[in-house]
């Protein structure tokens, strides 16, 4: 083995695609117990490897040759096997520094809060103390005499400025977990969050939510992999390479997901649009269907709506969680907010918005039997769609002119990540 990642799960990596975009080699995931990990590093059998959690810190006593920034830091994620020597570097430091540069975020002068205390957490200090933040508190969920507790932050640090989590809550497949509380911070102005699966963790659509500047760790994964690359191959790679790789994977990985009333054209869009994007189409009432074993106009009459919504979360749920999906949902799933909060963890969310008068009512449709319940309908969910929507696609004319619509807002929402 050449090239590759040790840690303790990988299955959530995206490595592996990152690096092999980014050079002309094969990257291996390599999970290890502790165990099989004091025998890997023995052995050596390597040219080059990074390192996450857990053992960013536990390289450390294996290496002939540190870093001095990575010394400094007391973490070390890169490890390059050269004249029968281990050499140790710190990538994270410079992954997570583009990614605040990117996005504006100034530690200078602010408070700020670190959530936990690995390897990720000792080089994201390094960064927002070499930025001149003015305070900086790690939070930690046991005792310890370096860290404050989670209590202590809610009694007295809530005029924290900047929160950045690097440990693994809310990384899947626990999605539903966010590390903190941030309603009760009333001076946040950015949340930044090394987790990169899913794309927005609850923590990061939590920021948005609360209206302030909210980063996923993906972009940090690719500067930290960038600068790897160019330490195993002993070349430079241009920095514009990191926002090219970013924009790609998130237009691969990201879902599609469309909203709107029923007849609306959800479904025949969302089979167009998945051929065009080289996505998977998933019909949600159709998964429904699949799992009821009846017509949905059946089931509504035999168990009733609440039931219903019931499946629906939980298939909305397993979809949300995949990458690479056209998700065609159900007309009613914005009445769930949980169920759009899941869906937008993975996916960008566009309402197919077409004229009441154009909608088609009945046809097996329980809460649509005629025009008239239709206009009652579309009248209470207009401001769920407004809401839901992070952009709107019009489908009022031919189905070329509203698949063309469609795809060029999905690409402007990604852009705009």
């Amino acid at each position: 083995m050449k090239y590759g990642l040790i840690g303790e799960k990988l299955g959530h990596s995206f490595s592996k695609i990152i690096h092999e975009q980014l050079a002309d080699y094969t990257y291996n995931l390599i999970p290890l117990t502790k165990d099989s990990f004091h025998k890997f590093m023995v052995q050596r059998d390597f040219a080059a490897i990074n390192v996450t959690i857990p053992y960013k810190e536990m390289v450390i006593p294996y290496l002939d040759c540190i870093d001095p920034k990575a010394e400094a830091i007391g973490a070390v994620n890169t490890i390059v096997h050269r004249n029968n020597k281990l050499y140790g570097y710190n990538t994270d430091y410079d992954g997570f520094r583009y990614m605040l540069v990117k996005h504006r975020i100034n530690p200078l002068g602010k408070k700020v809060l670190m959530l936990g205390k690995g390897g990720a957490a000792k080089a994201c200090i390094a960064v927002v103390k070499d930025m001149g933040a003015k305070e900086v508190l790690t939070v930690y969920y046991k005792e310890n005499p370096d860290t404050i507790s989670y209590e202590s932050c809610y009694q007295d640090h809530l005029d924290a400025e900047i929160i950045i989590n690097t440990t693994p809550v809310g990384m899947y497949p626990n999605t539903d977990n966010s590390p903190i509380d941030l309603s009760q911070f009333r001076n946040l102005e950015a949340v930044v969050d090394v987790v990169y699966n899913p794309l927005r963790t609850k923590f990061v659509l939590d920021g948005i939510s609360k209206g302030v500047t909210a980063v996923g760790g993906l972009e940090m994964l690719i500067g930290q992999a960038k600068c790897a690359v160019e330490i195993f191959l002993g070349r430079k790679i241009d920095d514009t390479i990191i926002q090219k790789l970013y924009t790609s994977i998130l237009e691969e990985r990201s879902n599609l997901v469309l909203i709107g009333m029923s007849g609306c054209g959800k479904t025949t869009l969302g089979k167009k649009a998945a051929q065009q994007l080289s996505k998977t189409f998933i019909d949600i009432d159709e998964e429904i269907v699949k799992e009821i074993k009846m017509p949905i106009s059946e089931y509504f009459i035999k168990m009733g709506e609440p039931a219903f919504r019931e499946i629906e979360k939980t298939l909305v749920h397993k979809f949300a969680q995949q990458n690479g999906l056209v998700i065609s949902t159900g007309g009613g799933v914005i009445k769930d907010t949980e169920n759009i909060k899941t869906l937008k963890q993975n996916g960008r969310i566009l309402w197919i918005k077409r004229d009441v008068s154009l909608l088609e009512s009945g046809n097996g449709r329980p809460l649509a039997p005629d025009a008239e319940a239709t206009f009652r309908l579309y009248q209470e969910r207009l401001p769920l769609y407004l809401a839901a929507a992070e952009m709107i696609s019009e489908n009022n004319t031919t189905l070329e002119e509203g698949l063309e619509s469609l795809l060029s807002k999905y690409i402007q929402i990604i852009g705009k990540a």
